[in-house]
């Protein structure tokens, strides 16, 4: 491209408006003026009353010179329409759940400038005067219909569209700027060590094909493969290449949300430059003691979109890797919410760094995201085995009764429409509980109630769109200290869209709903058995996706509740390290429930042994809390001796711990101390998964029992399930994601190519066939095969 030669801008209409016309506060998440969506039920419904010379969903675009800028705007106008005399009118519709009297003036400005450009397209194809434009909104619940019409001119409408791009051409020139900049970069970039470990070149070459083919892998890539670089620096080479325009890379703990900016951080210091932002969970990066997003409560909430674009705009010409750190920074400087600074800047950035939700979860998922963003966009999706329980959850709704026995008390002497309508649901569930006997399982979602949570959710959003519910507070009991009206109202209301949204995805071959008695409370869930389907719909369009993790094991179980397909791929990579580096030694003695309490004192005396005989740092981890101080209190009894001399020290993770908390049990692990460190943890815990104690800070690992999941009512449901579709019920829900927190714990010893240690995994069932094939080869060791003994005790 030549200094002569303009620059092109493709961009919708939707996105450039809001862009330069969004302004005023954040509101509890709650903004009626934004809120207003395209309802497509509703649409259709006015779009049906158009006559016969009237258009729907036309397809418009224009080209718009600036400067040295040709902007490429398109969209689909929502009508139309044009009158006996061929006078045209633009109508732009919009729909909301709230009250339409609620709307400000003749409609709010970002709507007006939608329905502009529509009218400017129209008027410059069709070389007319002046246009009629009209906003239709509408009530999506009531049908009420409310309407402003303008007149405005062909000048008129080319001084508001030169305005709106002048507004956003500083923010175009800067990602123009950055992208040839980026783009040379890659080209130039190298692979940013000196050679590729073992497998490491295999799976990087298997990431690029995945993209280039635009489909799925799932890799299971063993500890040592190095597998952040191995996904992200193909992945940026295939952006450089034109295939991408944005890369996801999506983690289920912060740990490994730090693994992926210290790998662009590498990347950045052999010259790349690229734009990534990582996002971090709202109560984590609050700046407020209290978490109350509204102008009166948080100055960073007002007036936050009368300043956010400034802040982007800020950040990406100084920055590059955005860390929340650098996030906060800005935040502060621009005096703007950080988390919801950070989203505004991830839908610019080249690489996002974020939980799984962000995609996956349509509570919270990145809904700007346009498809034809999607279809130039990879995700690469870090310890994947921690997604099918969470996409579970994703999928899965509930309610309790309590929430609106206390809300009908709160409200009755504020707002008579949410009290009734809250009493409405608790009276319901009030039946439900003087009918049932025992637990409820249906296939079928519960209609009646949804209803009402329907009906409960339209009174409460009227009411938030009003201001909330805190005017009455003092004459309902709300005192210091306390959850306001207001609060408890919104709380509920999330909670119950929550409900609805998984009543919408709800399938009756995936899903099950119960009820539960608990107390005088009653409990009703919508439990998704198989969250694969819904994956998959949540992931179409996206260009490409690599889902990978040490212990994607057994694949075939991951692929299948992951969203894969007969067309998908899937490698296995070797793990890089020799089998020597490992003393792998297995004891026969249950760790069964009922052998517990007869086995306790010979594990505690044969974890006393090897700490004893091979001093160094250890990580002992149980399948749960109980069991973990049942079997501790015997150990302490036994090296009493030693923990009194100073020669030993004894540590627990506690049920919860803050960050500072974590890094402090961590940091205990001193490869110079001379002292032994028996440190006791969960399966499945912070302490389990994503921690790297590299050469001595760690000596051994032991693992007491094979992980499986408590037996519970929602496991067992899901035995049945797979049992009936599957024909391995026990697998799928018990052996395969317990083995799985076996492999995560025992996975913490060998972190690179000087390590060593020793592994005990403690317990007989790792002697049967369908525990024993699911261990890692260098675990079962095929030509150094493991110590198996019976526990013999030592001799006092």
């Amino acid at each position: 491209m030549t200094m002569a030669e303009p620059s092109i801008v493709a961009i919708a209409v939707r996105p450039l408006v809001e862009y330069a016309l969004l302004s005023g506060d954040i509101e509890s998440g709650f903004r009626t003026a934004t809120a207003l969506t395209e309802g497509t039920k509703a649409h259709q419904r006015i779009q049906q009353q158009y006559g016969e010379l009237d258009q729907k969903e036309v397809y418009m675009k224009a080209e718009i010179p600036y400067g040295n800028l040709v902007f490429q705007v398109d969209g689909r106008c929502d009508g139309l329409l044009s009158d006996e005399d061929g006078r045209l009118t633009i109508d732009e519709i919009k729909s909301t759940s709230g009250e339409l009297a609620a709307i400000e003036g003749d409609g709010y400005p970002v709507h007006w400038a939608q329905a502009y450009f529509y009218a400017y397209m129209t008027v410059r194809e069709r070389a007319l005067a002046a246009i009629r434009v009209q906003l239709t909104y509408v009530q999506v619940d009531t049908e009420e219909e409310r309407r402003f019409v303008r007149e405005v001119t062909e000048e008129e409408l080319d001084v508001f569209v030169q305005d709106v791009t002048a507004r956003y051409a500083p923010y175009a020139r800067m990602r123009l700027a950055h992208e040839e900049l980026r783009n040379a970069s890659i080209q130039a970039l190298p692979f940013p060590f000196p050679s590729f470990r073992g497998g490491q070149r295999k799976f990087a070459g298997a990431v690029y094909k995945t993209i280039e083919g635009k489909t799925k892998l799932f890799a299971k890539a063993p500890t040592g493969t190095g597998k952040t670089i191995s996904t992200l620096f193909p992945s940026i080479k295939a952006m450089g290449a034109g295939m991408l325009q944005r890369i996801f890379y999506l983690t289920a703990r912060t740990i490994t949300r730090t693994a992926a900016e210290e790998a662009l951080a590498l990347m950045q210091r052999h010259g790349l430059h690229l734009h990534a932002v990582t996002i971090t969970a709202k109560d984590k990066v609050c700046f407020q003691e209290e978490m109350r997003c509204s102008k009166e409560h948080c100055p960073y909430a007002e007036g936050y979109y009368d300043r956010v674009n400034g802040a982007v705009l800020d950040m990406l010409t100084e920055e590059t890797i955005m860390t929340r750190t650098v996030i906060e920074q800005y935040a502060r400087k621009h005096r703007v919410c950080p988390f919801e600074f950070s989203l505004d800047a991830a839908y610019s950035a080249d690489a996002i760094i974020g939980d799984y939700n962000y995609v996956f979860d349509p509570k919270v998922s990145l809904k700007r995201m346009l498809e034809e963003q999607k279809r130039k966009t990879a995700l690469l999706v870090d310890e994947a085995h921690n997604l099918v329980d969470r996409a579970r959850e994703m999928y899965s709704g509930e309610l309790t009764k309590g929430d609106y026995l206390a809300l009908t008390r709160v409200m009755k002497p504020i707002s008579k429409e949410v009290y009734t309508a809250a009493k409405a649901v608790n009276d319901y569930l009030l039946g439900v509980r003087k009918t049932m006997t025992e637990t409820k399982v249906e296939a079928a979602k519960p209609e009646e109630l949804i209803a009402l949570i329907e009906a409960f959710s339209a009174a409460a959003e009227r009411v938030l769109a009003k201001g909330g519910a805190d005017n009455g507070g003092a004459a309902a009991g709300h005192g210091d200290g306390e959850e306001s009206p207001g609060e408890r109202l919104l709380e509920t209301f999330f909670a119950a869209q929550s409900f609805l949204r998984t009543a919408k995805l709800y399938d009756p071959e995936r899903h099950v709903t119960y009820t539960e008695v608990e107390g005088s409370d009653v409990r009703v869930k919508m439990f998704c058995l198989d969250p694969s389907q819904q994956l998959r719909q949540m992931t179409k369009g996206y260009r490409a996706q690599v889902l990978f993790s040490a212990t994607l094991s057994p694949l075939n179980y991951y692929m299948d509740m992951l969203g894969g397909g007969e067309e998908d791929y899937s490698v296995a990579i070797p793990s890089p390290f020799s089998a020597e580096q490992l003393d792998v030694e297995v004891i026969a003695l249950s760790t069964r429930y009922q052998d517990r309490e007869r086995t306790r004192g010979p594990l505690a005396e044969r974890i006393a042994r090897v700490t004893r005989e091979r001093p160094g740092n250890y990580m002992v981890f149980f399948p749960s809390y109980a069991y973990l101080d049942d079997v501790r209190r015997v150990f302490e009894e036994l090296a009493a001796d030693r923990v009194a001399s100073g020669s030993m020290r004894v540590m627990v993770q506690q049920s919860k711990m803050n960050e500072a908390e974590r890094e402090q049990f961590l940091a205990a692990f001193d490869a110079a101390s001379r002292q032994t460190l028996v440190a006791f943890a969960v399966m499945g815990g912070i302490f389990s998964e994503g921690v790297d104690l590299v050469g001595d800070r760690l000596t051994g690992v032991i693992v007491v029992g094979v992980g499986l999941p408590q037996l519970g009512f929602e496991r067992d449901l899901l035995r049945s399930y797979f049992d009936r579709t599957r024909g391995s019920g026990f697998e799928y829900a018990y052996i395969f994601p317990g083995m799985n927190k076996v492999l995560q714990a025992g996975g913490r010893l060998i972190r690179s190519e000087s390590d060593s240690g020793v592994l005990l995994l403690i317990d007989d069932r790792y002697q049967q066939p369908q525990y024993r094939r699911l261990l890692p080869e260098e675990w079962r060791g095929e030509d150094k095969p493991p110590r198996w003994s019976m526990f013999t005790p030592p001799p006092r």
